[in-house]
């Protein structure tokens, strides 16, 4: 409920206006690893340092958002994500659920 309302106030801006702006690239390459304890790993080849990890392929999704736009200093209130999916072997994640704005 915080963030629908964090989003009436301040409005999602287009992903492609956000990678314009902040000069984050079109796509990004992850390396994916999957844990002996069922985490998921992500690190990116294309952006030094982006690591993030995750229990589940959809909150792989919203932490590699999260990661992208916290390395570029894209402000919360500009973004909740900018990349609307994540192919991981033959499988595509689309983007569904909605970061907390803390």
């Amino acid at each position: 409920m915080t963030n629908k309302l964090f989003r009436f106030f301040f409005p999602q801006a287009h992903p492609a206006d956000i990678k314009r702006k902040y000069k984050l690239p079109d796509s990004i390459s992850l390396n994916i690893e999957l844990t002996k304890d069922n985490w998921y790993i992500a690190e990116s080849s294309d952006i030094p340092g982006l690591f993030t990890q995750a229990r589940s392929q959809e909150e792989l999704l919203d932490m590699v958002n999260d990661a992208v736009l916290t390395y570029f200093d894209v402000p919360k209130r500009e973004a909740d994500y900018v990349y609307d999916q994540l192919q991981i072997g033959d499988e595509v994640v689309r983007y569904h659920a909605q970061l907390k704005t803390a």
